[in-house]
C-alpha cells in the first residue's frame, strides 16, 4: 500500500512537472509573439523616421530595437534549454490534444510574426542602403563643386601657375 501510494504521488508530481513546463513554455511563446509585434512596430516607426530623414531619432530607435532583439534571443534560448534540445513539435506530440494544439498554434503565430518582422527589417535595410548611396553621390558632387578641376591660379606677378595637388602655405602681403 505504501508503494502504491508513493507511485501515485510520484505520478501526480510528474504530471505537475509536465504541466508546469507546459505553462512556462506557453507563456514564453506568448511573450515572444508580443515582443515580435513590438519589434514590428518599432521597425515600422524607424522606416517612417528614415523617410523623414531624422537620423538622430533613428539612432535612438536602433538602440531600442537592438535591446528588444537581444531579449527575444534570450527568451528563445530559454525555451530551447527547457526543452533540452527536443524540437517544439516533438515536445508537443507528447502533450494531450488540447495543449498540443495550443503549443502548435502559438508556434505558427510566432512564425508568421517572425516573417512579417523580417520583411519590415529588409525594407528598412534597403532604404538605409539607398539613402547611403544617395548621400555618397551627393557628397561626391559637392566635393567636385568645391574643389576646382583645373588648379590654375594667378601668381604674385600676374602670371598663371599650376597649384600643387596638396595643401601649401600661402605667403604674400595684403
Amino acid at each position: 500500500m505504501d508503494v502504491a501510494c508513493f507511485m501515485g504521488k510520484g505520478l501526480i508530481n510528474f504530471y505537475k512537472g509536465v504541466f508546469a513546463v507546459y505553462a512556462i513554455i506557453q507563456e514564453s511563446l506568448v511573450r515572444q509573439e508580443k515582443g515580435l509585434e513590438l519589434l514590428l512596430d518599432l521597425l515600422t516607426h524607424e522606416y517612417r523616421t528614415l523617410c523623414e530623414r531624422k537620423m538622430t531619432l533613428v539612432a535612438h530607435q536602433e538602440f531600442a530595437i537592438q535591446e528588444l532583439i537581444r531579449q527575444l534571443v534570450e527568451e528563445k534560448e530559454f525555451v530551447m534549454r527547457m526543452l533540452k534540445g527536443v524540437p517544439l513539435s516533438g515536445y508537443a506530440d507528447n502533450l494531450p490534444d488540447e495543449e498540443k494544439a495550443a503549443i502548435l498554434s502559438a508556434r505558427d503565430r510566432l512564425d508568421v510574426a517572425e516573417q512579417r518582422t523580417s520583411r519590415q527589417a529588409a525594407r528598412n535595410s534597403q532604404l538605409v542602403l539607398a539613402l547611403l548611396d544617395q548621400n555618397g553621390k551627393s557628397l561626391k558632387t559637392l566635393f567636385k563643386e568645391a574643389v576646382p578641376e583645373v588648379s590654375l591660379v594667378y601668381g604674385r606677378r600676374g602670371s598663371m601657375h599650376t597649384l600643387p595637388s596638396q595643401g601649401a602655405l600661402i605667403s604674400g602681403r595684403l
